[in-house]
């Protein structure tokens, strides 16, 4: 008979790439508090789940991310990016994390990927960040906001005749993930300015994005829009903030969706 190897925990943390006993099933497991602490103890639950980064997406960093070998020189810049995190304990005004744009006329070529990827290494380093300082790490510091999504909720509750039973839960969901939008320290806005949208919903949108310009905090927008093109999607003052606080990562090729696993 072979002995079968043991195995950890690791696969299914987000900790895995950082942590010194990834490798060690007598530690490695999801009796961790750490583990729990992010993932919960049914592993579905914590500060990833809080985040709100889509299943698909919730285990994957910046170093793992599959979208890294088609798309090298947008993770250039992303890897220095991410190497502005520390700033997030600074109590100077100075040291500021910008926000960034990634664009692409091609959906499916790793933006979304990417998005999630970097805000999964913000939870990670705000993490063993605020560990390090004897700070209790927040419930949630990162919050991902699929605008496709957020819009769908919205006409759940905004049609004529919508049953209550549909339009309240929708429209409890709806304003949570608003509320949620505005106050994470770091925010993904997937796919922005991709569908046209009633003036009540993209007054909505204007609100999140105005709360977290106007408190400077760190946002990655994903959009098949240029950023020069906002203008046609917000309000021209509001697109002129956007702008002046991001820093544009343009995604190359075509789509890969289907081609992966």
């Amino acid at each position: 008979m072979t002995a079968t190897t043991p195995q950890t925990n690791a696969a299914a943390c987000i900790l895995r790439e950082p942590c010194r006993t990834s490798t060690d099933p007598a530690v490695c497991t999801r009796l961790c508090p750490h583990f729990i602490a992010l993932h919960g103890a049914s592993g579905t639950g914590g500060r990833v789940a809080a985040a709100s980064i889509p299943a698909d997406y919730r285990n994957v960093t910046v170093a793992s991310s599959v979208a890294r070998a088609d798309q090298a020189d947008a993770y250039r810049k992303v890897d220095m990016y991410i190497e502005t995190f520390d700033r997030m304990f600074s109590d100077d005004p100075a040291d500021r994390i910008k926000s960034l744009y990634l664009y692409s006329a091609a959906t499916g070529t790793g933006k979304t990927t990417t998005a999630a990827a970097i805000a999964n290494t913000y939870l990670v380093r705000h993490y063993i960040g605020s560990l390090q300082r004897n700070r209790r790490p927040l419930e949630r510091p990162v919050y991902f906001l699929d605008v496709n999504e957020w819009q769908t909720q919205f006409n759940a509750f905004n049609r004529p005749r919508v049953p209550d039973h549909i339009a309240g839960p929708a429209s409890a969901a709806y304003y949570r993930a608003m509320e949620a939008a505005k106050s994470a320290p770091f925010a993904v806005l997937d796919d922005v300015g991709v569908r046209e949208a009633t003036e009540a919903f993209r007054g909505d949108l204007h609100a999140i994005i105005n709360a977290r310009v106007t408190e400077r905090k760190p946002t990655v927008y994903t959009s098949n829009v240029t950023i020069d093109e906002l203008a046609q999607v917000f309000d021209a003052r509001l697109a002129d903030r956007v702008r002046d606080q991001c820093a544009v990562v343009p995604f190359v090729g075509e789509s890969k969706r289907g081609m992966r696993k």
